[in-house]
């Protein structure tokens, strides 16, 4: 049951969907409300349904006066309740709080803070006031009736890595996390193909070829991969990896994003920084895959929102 509050941010407004990562987040929701508990915080927890989003959750509770939003689950989720905090380009409240409660769903973003994967750990991390000014993206890219537009808070992709991502989420379960790694990255491998590309970045622009495009907020991607190793979500600035090699680069440097992210420096990889934004477009259209979900495709861009949230640590 709720407590008392011990939050200086008041009430907390926890969000989660139970059909996130296949349903694991419905199985931690017991140990989620025990470990709140235990913490004495003060919570409303609320549950997605059809009808009803985790944006528009997240909207509401700020339309409430909460002040402090926990999203419990995936980046997916994170992704969902960061849009629910924005309305007409700027936050429903100002100085907002998110937290995340990775909730044992392989939650990428919790990575790049350091924070636990699992229920118990990230519901303790809720206490007390440390919070860190934390940078979303604003993506914007080409969709079936028009431009779509949305916040994203750890890793984009286009290309290769982009491909691979969404043949791992129709992957079956019965295969394993490994399995389901293994055989997607084979499938989007097959298909994917080099191309040309232009990426303006502030007042710069670079103009080649490339297999795979990498823009990072934060630094960790699918799998648990430190893709993006010199992003840091507070810093004011997106770090662009655009992958020029041949395609075969793909697996020969998985043992080194493997050791931690020691892909990087490579003559192979360009490395692009833009505090402002980057516009990419290419030859043809690229997915746009952000925090694991599909976007649309390019043209897109990529623009800096610096310092409109704070992150709970």
């Amino acid at each position: 049951m709720p407590g008392d509050v011990t939050s200086p941010f008041g009430t907390l407004a926890v969000i989660a969907d139970p059909a996130d990562d296949d349903g694991r987040v419905a199985a931690e929701l017991p140990a989620l409300e025990r470990a709140l508990g235990e913490g004495d915080l003060d919570y409303r927890l609320t549950l997605a349904d059809p009808g009803r989003g985790l944006g528009s959750l997240a909207s509401a509770a700020l339309d409430d006066g909460a002040r402090f939003v926990v999203a419990v689950g995936s980046d997916a989720t994170v992704q969902d309740v960061v849009n629910g905090m924005f309305r007409d380009g700027r936050p429903i409240v100002d100085e907002a709080v998110l937290g995340v409660v990775a909730a044992n769903t392989g939650n990428q973003l919790v990575r790049s803070f350091g924070l636990p994967g699992d229920t118990e750990g990230g519901v303790r991390r809720l206490v007390g006031a440390d919070t860190y000014p934390f940078d979303v993206m604003k993506v914007t890219c080409a969709g079936p009736e028009g431009p779509v537009t949305r916040y994203a808070t750890n890793l984009a992709m286009m290309g290769l890595a982009a491909r691979v991502e969404l043949r791992r989420q129709r992957m079956p379960g019965w295969l394993g996390e490994r399995g389901r790694a293994f055989a997607s990255f084979w499938r989007g491998y097959i298909g994917a193909h080099r191309q040309q590309v232009s990426i303006a970045y502030d007042t710069k622009r670079w103009d080649g070829e490339t297999f795979q495009i990498i823009v990072g907020n934060a630094q960790y991607g699918p799998d648990g991969l430190r893709l993006s190793p010199r992003s840091w979500p507070g810093d004011g600035v997106l770090d662009a990896l655009v992958f020029t090699g041949q395609k075969s680069d793909a697996y020969t440097m998985m043992p080194r994003i493997m050791r931690h992210g020691d892909h990087i420096p490579d003559p192979n990889i360009h490395e692009l920084r833009a505090k402002i934004r980057f516009a990419v477009d290419a030859e043809r259209p690229m997915t746009v895959v952000a925090d694991g979900r599909e976007f649309g495709t390019t043209p897109a861009t990529f623009q800096v929102v610096a310092h409109q949230l704070l992150f709970k640590l």
